[in-house]
Formats: structure tokens, C-alpha cells, sequence
């Protein structure tokens, strides 16, 4: 069984939640939300269970829900502080279900990062807290992946300026590390080809446009291949996403946040899903943001999460048969 979290309750969260349910009902796979019944009654029959293991049997004629109150009433698209505790309460119940076995994977709704750091959130997102919660803080890496493309970012939330300051060989190694796990243990990819990205115009052009691949890519990429790793780059980041360059790797990694993910929303956005490696659970989440914008419309496109639930059930699938 797969656990769905609450986020933040007045984003689209509650009417893709709604709109998944009325998807997979039938065919699956199956989930149970953890949050506030209110937010999706209106929308389509749930009903409050008290064990996991109780949803299989609901799941086709409503969506089961481990039961959580929200302290003040939503109004669509107007964020709420009063109600960061409920947010952080879903995923910390999702953690502690998926740690203990009882469930076989997390998603995780949308939250706004402003919301929770108000009440006391120490977290830039969900990564790092769901890397507290696991107790393997600095071993969590971001991948995006879409039917078209897999990226990393090496460096992630922060700064351009300061990601060129964090980017370090030790850092590249042990993300390519954790990613390489990764593809074997969860998406079944036996020996996974990883593409690095230069940081600078044309990989540097050996030195006239930045020293960084040769002082911190470089090393790193020859470490990971006497470590016995597919590894090729750093490449151009500018050609590294045609069509015929995506069928020569598994995933690409890149050195700063927008550098993967601009190609992979470009390429992916409506089916884009955002997976936690490094973590001892699977963790997955759609690709997009709160949209406050447009909560409450039914304007907002269901697909990202269908896939991030997919792709949930079938990496613990791989996961259990890695094991």
C-alpha cells in the first residue's frame, strides 16, 4: 500500500488528489491520503480508516484517509500558516509508515516551503526533511524523471553564486554514488550510464571559459571511473539534451538546479516526478509546485501526480525484487 500526503491544503493538492483517485480507483495502484477528510469530501467519497492495511479494501468505492484536522478552514490559493502543523503531521506519519514496512512507498503532496518555515520548519523542502525524519541527513539526492529524460542537480536550492561555490569533486562523487545505487536498486537498471554536465559555455572550452572541469568535474569523473562506473562528460550542457544525446545515457547530472531542470520540465513537465535517493524509503512527488494560482478552479493538471504514484509502486516493486 502507498501512502499520499496532504500538502499544503489550499493548493491544487486536494483536486489532483481528488482527480488521481477517480483515475486509479479501479485499475490502481492503490494509496491511502493522510489529511484532513474536509479537503476532498466535497469532491469525491472518502472514508477515515485507522489502519494502513484497511485501505485495499476501500480503495476502489472511496479514497481511504488516515484522519488529520486542519486548525483554520482553507480558502483556495490563500496560504494559511494556521495550518503548517497539519502539513508537516502528513509527511511525518508518511515517513513513519514507510520506515516501518507498513507502507511500500511515500508521495508527497505540494507544499509552499514560506508556509512551513513559518511555523518552525528548519528545511529548504521536503529533501532534507525527509532525510531528518530517516536519519541519513547529507545522503539525499534529487532526481527528476519523465518519460523522456532523468536528471540530478549536484547543486540544488541555493544561489547560483553560491551552488558555483558549493560544486567540489567530493561532492560529485558521492552524489554519482547514490544516483548509481539508485538506478540498480530501485529502477532495475543493472549498469546505469551517468552524463555529466560542464558547469561553464562549452564545458569550459579546455580552460578559456573557466577552470572548473579540469580543477572539480574532471578528477571526479576519473575517480568514479576507477571506482568501475559508465561515466562521459563533462559535455556542453547545450548539446547534451538532443535527442540523440539522451539515448546515450541513463540520467544526466548537472551541476546547478536549473541546468536539469529546465531540459527535463521543457521535455517532461506534465509527467515529470520528482524521487528522493539515498533514503532507506521511497519517496516520490509530482514535479510541480502549489499553484495557488489556480487552486480551486479545477484548472490544474492531475498528470504529474498519476505518474509520481506509478512510478512509486513500481520502484518498491523493483526494490523488494532487488532485495
Amino acid at each position: 500500500m502507498l501512502v499520499l500526503t496532504q500538502g499544503d491544503p489550499a493548493s491544487i493538492a486536494p483536486e489532483i488528489t481528488a482527480a488521481v483517485w477517480q483515475k486509479l480507483r479501479q485499475s490502481g495502484p492503490a494509496f491511502v491520503y493522510i489529511g484532513d477528510p474536509s479537503l476532498l469530501e466535497r469532491r469525491i467519497p472518502v472514508q477515515p480508516i485507522r489502519y494502513l492495511a484497511d485501505g485495499a479494501d476501500v480503495f476502489s468505492h472511496a479514497l481511504p484517509v488516515i484522519p488529520l484536522h486542519l486548525a483554520a478552514p482553507p480558502a483556495m490559493g490563500e496560504p494559511d500558516r494556521r495550518n503548517a502543523a497539519s502539513v508537516i503531521e502528513s509527511i511525518r506519519q508518511a515517513v513513519e509508515l514507510t520506515l516501518s514496512g507498513e507502507a511500500s512507498a511515500m508521495i508527497t503532496n505540494p507544499i509552499s516551503k514560506d508556509v512551513v518555515q513559518g511555523a518552525g520548519f528548519r528545511h529548504p523542502g521536503h529533501t532534507s526533511y525527509l532525510a531528518e525524519l530517516c536519519q541519513t541527513p547529507g545522503d539525499e539526492v534529487m532526481l527528476l524523471a519523465g518519460p523522456s529524460l532523468k536528471v540530478v542537480p549536484i547543486t540544488v536550492h541555493v544561489a547560483l553564486r553560491n551552488a558555483i561555490t558549493q560544486l567540489s569533486t567530493d561532492l560529485i562523487i558521492r552524489t554519482a554514488r547514490t544516483v548509481a545505487a539508485g538506478l540498480r536498486r530501485d529502477f532495475g537498471i543493472p549498469h546505469p550510464r551517468l552524463a555529466f554536465a560542464g558547469l561553464n559555455p562549452h564545458a569550459g572550452e579546455h580552460g578559456l571559459m573557466g577552470d572548473e572541469e579540469q580543477n572539480i568535474i574532471i578528477p571526479a569523473l576519473n575517480t568514479l571511473r576507477q571506482e568501475g562506473m559508465t561515466v562521459s562528460g563533462p559535455l556542453p550542457a547545450d548539446t547534451m539534451f538532443t535527442p540523440h544525446a539522451r539515448s546515450q545515457y541513463d540520467v544526466a547530472l548537472c551541476m546547478y538546479h536549473d541546468q536539469g531542470l529546465i531540459p527535463l520540465k521543457t521535455l517532461d513537465m506534465a509527467e515529470g516526478v520528482n524521487v528522493t535517493l539515498g533514503l532507506p524509503i521511497i519517496r516520490t512527488s509530482p514535479d510541480h509546485g502549489t499553484a495557488f494560482d489556480i487552486a480551486g478552479q479545477n484548472k490544474a493538471d492531475p498528470r504529474s501526480l498519476e505518474a509520481a504514484i506509478k512510478l512509486a509502486a513500481t520502484l518498491a516493486e523493483n526494490r523488494r525484487k532487488h532485495a
